[in-house]
């Protein structure tokens, strides 16, 4: 019996890390001089989730803004396989605003309309939700990560 208990523990632990590490939309891995397309994804917004119940406000005092889908599973998951001395996230669409939210392996938060700068990004994985100014809205969208 105590060796069917830690097999059920098992699975229910390696369920909980790999819906930890699943993504809406995309799980992008990138190392230094990724291509252009390593870096690209598509999506939409349309969540009622708000963005600020993950942080109100981010490391450098933003407000954090907007809705997404789902506050446990992020719409992108970036896996920085070694340091970036600095990356852009941009989301471009042609339907109207977008804000961003990134949480660092640390849990710390940036926050941003449309595009951010991140500096010193360390190896690790990245949460990334792209989120509209309006509950419910949907706005397709590409998600440009660029170095």
């Amino acid at each position: 019996m105590k060796v069917l208990n830690w097999l059920v523990a098992v699975v229910v632990l390696g369920a909980g890390s790999a819906l930890a590490d699943s993504a809406n939309f995309a799980t992008l891995s990138l190392s230094p001089g990724f291509s252009a397309p390593s870096g690209t994804a598509t999506g939409y917004t349309g969540g009622s989730f708000s963005l600020s119940a993950i942080k109100n406000r981010d490391r450098n005092n933003n407000m954090c803004l907007g809705f997404a889908g789902d506050p446990e599973v992020p719409d992108y998951v970036v896996v920085l396989q070694k340091e970036f001395p600095r990356l852009r996230f941009q989301v471009k669409n042609k339907a109207g605003d977008t804000t961003l939210l990134i949480q660092a392996p640390d849990g710390s938060v940036r926050c941003g309309d449309t595009t951010i700068e991140a500096l010193g990004l360390s190896a690790g994985t990245y949460k990334v939700w792209v989120g509209a100014p309006t509950a419910g809205v949907r706005r397709d969208y590409r998600l440009l990560i660029r170095e």
